[in-house]
């Protein structure tokens, strides 16, 4: 199923990313400001395997995930981007599905 939500994951992203060109972070709505930031985490992980690339991207990235999933109660997500960098870094792949369900399901 991962490849299913890497595949998603970047082509949701990718309209959201699109929309964000156009509006801002601020012109996305909750859900897709979240997406916005599980695809940053996402491409952090996938292109450099730590979360440093995605702070580059998006400092901000894992205090709003953590906001904003709880905000949508999606507590997978929420419980997902409480945990620290490193153990961020180090469950990610095996988190991936399960928060990319949740997301879908919102």
């Amino acid at each position: 199923m991962t490849f299913e939500n890497e595949t998603w994951l970047i082509e949701t992203s990718d309209q959201i990313i699109e929309k964000k060109s156009t509006t801002g972070i601020a012109g996305l709505t909750p859900l897709e400001r979240l997406i916005y930031c599980v695809w940053v985490a996402d491409y952090g992980m996938r292109n450099a395997g730590d979360l440093d690339t995605a702070s580059d991207l998006y400092p901000d990235f894992h205090v709003a995930a953590c906001e904003l999933a709880k905000t949508l109660s999606l507590p997978y997500t929420s419980e997902t981007f409480l945990l620290d960098s490193e153990s961020l870094t180090s469950q990610y792949f095996e988190r991936f599905d399960g928060i990319c369900n949740e997301l879908k399901n919102a």
